[in-house]
């Protein structure tokens, strides 16, 4: 029941935190709607089953049984996640990345910020998303204009701070680029 009470308090403050960044960033209803799978049964029971506090329980799933069933349920129903926009080539019949429309980058920007706060706490600085992106950076399945834009943001979070990056995405969503 302990783990029950902490997975669900770790999600909570997460979302909450997302709702927040994304209010900033000039998508509310993006935050508003962030992340409600993981209440459901697909994701909150394994979640419970594989909670440790200091990272994501998909991570621990994974270990244990070599891939996560709630990840594979979160990413297909999450857009904010560069792993829902994949599709096939109707020339090549392979499956290939493709790009994300803006509104679900920045929405992708906010939950890899709120990520990082939450499981790094007292050791976040602006620059520890940016870190994590780059450490996986190499063999991602992401459309290359996807990843420049998310990396873009990570990295004027890393050198400008907070309020100068949510600035300039809520003007680029205000132009109309977004």
């Amino acid at each position: 029941m302990r783990k029950c009470l902490l997975h669900f308090r770790t999600i909570t403050k997460h979302r909450h935190m997302v709702i927040r960044h994304c209010f900033k960033a000039g998508i509310p209803f993006r935050g508003l709607f962030h992340d409600l799978s993981k209440y459901g049964p697909a994701e909150f029971i394994v979640g419970v089953k594989y909670y440790q506090g200091n990272r994501s329980p998909n991570e621990a799933e994974r270990e244990a049984i070599g891939y996560s069933t709630a990840w594979m349920h979160h990413k297909g129903r999450n857009r904010h996640h560069f792993e829902y926009w994949t599709d096939y080539n109707p020339v090549t019949k392979l499956l290939q990345p493709i790009p994300m429309p803006y509104k679900y980058v920045v929405e992708m920007f906010c939950d890899r910020v709120s990520a990082s706060k939450n499981y790094m706490k007292d050791n976040y600085t602006d620059s520890s998303p940016l870190e994590y992106f780059l450490s996986a950076k190499e063999g991602r399945f992401i459309h290359p204009e996807t990843s420049d834009q998310i990396e873009g943001l990570l990295r004027m979070l890393a050198n400008e701070g907070e309020q100068k990056t949510f600035s300039f995405i809520r003007k680029r969503l205000a132009s109309g680029r977004g």
